[in-house]
């Protein structure tokens, strides 16, 4: 097992990173740009080293900083978390040849996986259904259009190497392919420096559907269930929640199991998640995540299992010890992402914080690294809690999570939480009703006025 782990991120999975390495007796180096010099993770760490300026480009996305703070420290390993380098090949290959431990998948896999046309094509090798579209990327308009007019408007045209809705755009006709097409790859070289697209056909009401899977490095692989994602807002996760109230039994087992033959095929080791869009009855493979996901949490609700400690675990070498018997599935869980952002423009609102309250109570969770006094940044991303909360069935975690939405209280910024008090009311997300456009008209039609 690592005696120290370089933590390789900000926030509150860093902070949640630091928890689970500290209860196996891990000690922990947090990295932290200057805005963060007194941020919570830096604080509780056995070791803090600054890497750079506020701009995340010169800090937390600095591979060098980092892999120098790992050997100056003496880290064993280096995990990454979420966002930033977490799925970043090149990084992890740097990791890798300096002797350190990703705790992760290795580089190689993270290149195959996290690029969606290579994805696709080991997602349809290894079995798993995927949407009609190319069969890699696209090279220019021309092949674009052919393509389309093979699979049929709409279609939708992708960053390769994209994430977070940034290189995505949509074509309902032959009249809006070519300016899509620019579009999408201007966006995707902008945000990714790669402008590689490719085409799959738009599903008009689907469900956003991800399996959570464990691997070790030595064929074992277990399914952590499904989480249903559908609750977005420009293509960005706002209230997950698991088991999906889209499915029964039966297609919960079938997906499952596809899931898990597919992981075997493909030979993934450590965590990851597999995302689908669900249509009518049948399941479309859309990416894999070779990371841990923000979400995870409500996984960790239902089943009972620390996923990070079994990243940790997994990436020491050590086998799963557990089969997909072992696994029990219970209850219900939902977790709302709170952002430092306007309820109804969602313009962020950094600043300081004034009272900070969290809600508590039997199956209440808050991760987060807030705190009263701190100072949230302009310059990353703008979550700062996520609530997650769990009940026997559906309808009682339904009402623990008013109740605790209620409580929650955030003062000197505005939150999202007012527009999640109002989410918990609706008769669409009470009765699980809703699908990945669900919340954009429901945002246009009762807020955005």
């Amino acid at each position: 097992m690592f005696e120290k782990v370089l933590i390789a991120n900000r926030g509150e999975v860093a902070l949640r990173i630091h928890r689970a390495c500290k209860e196996m007796g891990i000690k922990t180096v947090a990295v932290h740009s200057t805005v963060d010099a007194d941020a919570m993770h830096v604080r509780l760490a056995d070791e803090a080293i600054c890497i750079g300026p506020a701009l995340a480009r010169d800090s937390y996305l600095n591979k060098a900083a980092i892999i120098s703070a790992a050997l100056i420290s003496g880290a064993d390993a280096i995990h990454p978390g979420y966002g930033f380098l977490s799925e970043n090949a090149d990084f992890a290959e740097m990791v890798e040849m300096h002797g350190l431990t990703f705790i992760g998948p290795s580089s190689s896999m993270i290149r195959k996986m996290g690029n969606k046309v290579l994805a696709r094509e080991a997602a349809k090798n290894a079995g798993l259904p995927i949407l009609p579209g190319s069969d890699g990327a696209i090279a220019n308009y021309d092949a674009a259009e052919i393509i389309a007019q093979k699979i049929g408007y709409p279609v939708l045209i992708k960053a390769a190497n994209g994430g977070g809705g940034k290189g995505m755009k949509v074509a309902f006709c032959k009249e809006e392919l070519e300016s899509a097409f620019v579009l999408a790859q201007k966006e995707a070289k902008a945000a990714f420096g790669d402008d590689t697209v490719f085409i799959e056909k738009y599903l008009q009401n689907p469900r956003h559907i991800e399996v959570q899977v464990l691997a070790d490095n030595y064929g074992h692989v277990v399914c952590l269930g499904e989480r249903d994602c559908s609750l977005q807002r420009n293509n960005q996760k706002i209230v997950e929640e698991t088991p999906s109230p889209a499915l029964n039994r039966q297609q919960r087992e079938e997906l499952m199991n596809v899931v898990r033959n597919a992981i075997e095929k493909i030979g993934y080791s450590n965590a990851g998640t597999l995302e689908f869009l669900f249509e009518d009855g049948h399941f479309y493979f859309l990416e894999m995540n070779t990371r841990l996901q923000v979400e995870h949490p409500i996984t960790e609700m239902v089943t009972g299992i620390d996923i990070v400690r079994e990243q940790i675990r997994l990436a020491s070498g050590a086998p799963l010890g557990y089969s997909q018997k072992d696994v029990r599935i219970e209850g219900c869980a939902i977790e709302c992402r709170i952002n430092a952002e306007n309820p109804q423009t969602f313009i962020p609102s950094p600043g300081k914080i004034g009272t900070w309250h969290v809600p508590g109570g039997l199956w209440v969770r808050v991760d987060s690294a807030m705190f009263s006094g701190y100072k949230v940044p302009a310059q990353y991303d703008s979550l700062v809690a996520k609530l997650i909360v769990f009940g026997r069935t559906r309808n009682a975690t339904l009402m623990r999570l008013r109740r605790a939405l209620g409580e929650f209280v955030i003062d000197g910024i505005e939150t999202t939480i007012p527009l999640h008090q109002r989410l918990v009311y609706e008769s669409e997300f009470i009765d699980g009703q809703y699908n990945i456009h669900w919340l954009q008209h429901f945002l246009k039609n009762n807020i955005q006025k």
